[in-house]
């Protein structure tokens, strides 16, 4: 009998944590989908910074390339 209570303990677990994925994964990832707006953003924006940098230092390559063509 005592192994019968732990078959059923195991199988109460085992349902909750089936529960438990199929409520709350759902909730969590609605959470986490406000915070991936925020951090889809600031992703974004960094992208657009590295662009700019790097439109910066090819003009700049450019410039010198000129510069020292030019002495």
């Amino acid at each position: 009998m005592r192994e019968a209570t732990d078959v059923l303990k195991i199988v109460g677990i085992v349902l909750l944590a089936l529960f438990v994925l199929a409520v709350g994964v759902p909730l969590v990832l609605a959470a986490a989908g406000v915070a991936l707006g925020v951090l889809g953003l600031l992703i974004g924006l960094a992208i657009a910074l590295i662009k700019i940098a790097i439109v910066v230092a090819v003009i700049y390559l450019i410039v010198v390339g000129i510069r020292a063509v030019l002495r």
